[in-house]
């Protein structure tokens, strides 16, 4: 047996968010928009930024407080009843907007921070950062916890969910009705790897007000005259910080296993009963010489 002392390993859901990320915790900038924009500037948005860098716009005045977020549910919320080009237009994101938005700071937990995801639905926060402004956080950074994970943990073992699918011939209507229905943002084309999500039905209705002025009622545009997407299928039982490293270098992350689907969500829930080791810088006082048995600072 080895007379070194390694770092230990503590679990993720006691950690604060300053502990896990260190100095990449506020790297990101948000993006903003003013509450005085139009819906169709949101909309365009959201098409470019949902899913990757940020999940959410931060909504601010001319001050520039921050005053809410919109994000596609927000956004496919409001076209459910005002599917129209003059609503996109005329109307301002500071109607639509969600106002819960969710201000951390840097000490708090991991545990705490889903805690509050959880009971809002909503896998987006914010927190101030050195440059007089704030940075996301999302589901998606949490990606660069599990790819510090060393763990037997592995995509099989992840629960298994029902897929929601979509045929065809289906709607816009049908489809945004069962986003909302079974509060997903991901449905699968039936007998298919071929997905759409909220980022591609606001894609989409951005390149109806854009090249089709004769198309007046977004919804009613069947689903197979819009570009889907591929899902990423894994053939190999991945293990945790192999799955985080591919969905990391992902665009719109999102993979399949057989019928197991994995989002970010998803590695955020397997975050919570893992264990991450302390680095060594925390842990320098701990690490002892095997022959003098004196302390060694790293």
């Amino acid at each position: 047996m080895r007379p070194w002392k390694y770092p230990a390993k503590c679990n993720i859901c006691e950690q604060t968010l300053e502990e896990i990320f260190s100095d990449s915790l506020t790297d990101t900038p948000c993006v903003y928009l003013n509450s005085e924009r139009e819906v169709c500037v949101a909309t365009e948005m959201c098409v470019q930024y949902l899913e990757s860098s940020v999940d959410s716009i931060v909504i601010r005045d001319d001050n520039h407080n921050p005053l809410g977020m919109v994000g596609g549910y927000d956004l496919l919320n409001y076209i459910r009843t005002n599917p129209t080009r003059n609503y996109q237009y005329e109307t301002k994101v500071k109607e639509i907007m969600s106002k819960d938005l969710l201000i951390v700071e840097k000490d708090i937990t991991f545990k705490d921070l889903m805690e509050k995801w959880t009971n809002s639905r909503r896998a987006f926060a914010i927190i101030a950062n050195s440059f007089q402004g704030y940075s996301p956080i999302s589901a998606r950074k949490m990606l660069e916890i599990g790819i510090k994970c060393k763990t037997d943990t592995s995509i099989s073992s992840i629960p298994k969910k029902k897929m929601i699918t979509f045929q065809p011939d289906d709607s816009l209507r049908t489809i945004v009705d069962l986003m909302f229905e079974h509060n997903t943002r991901k449905l699968l084309l039936e007998y298919s790897n071929q997905f759409i999500s909220d980022r591609l039905v606001l894609k989409e209705i951005s390149k109806l007000l854009k090249f089709q002025p004769d198309v007046d009622n977004f919804l009613d545009v069947p689903v197979n005259l819009v570009e889907l997407e591929d899902v990423t299928v894994v053939k190999e039982d991945l293990d945790l910080n192999q799955i985080c490293t591919k969905m990391y270098e992902m665009d719109h992350p999102y993979i399949i296993y057989k019928d197991i689907s994995v989002t970010p969500w998803d590695i955020c829930n397997v975050l919570m009963t893992e264990k991450i080791a302390e680095s060594y810088e925390i842990e320098s006082e701990k690490i002892v010489c095997p022959h003098c048995g004196k302390d060694i600072e790293i």
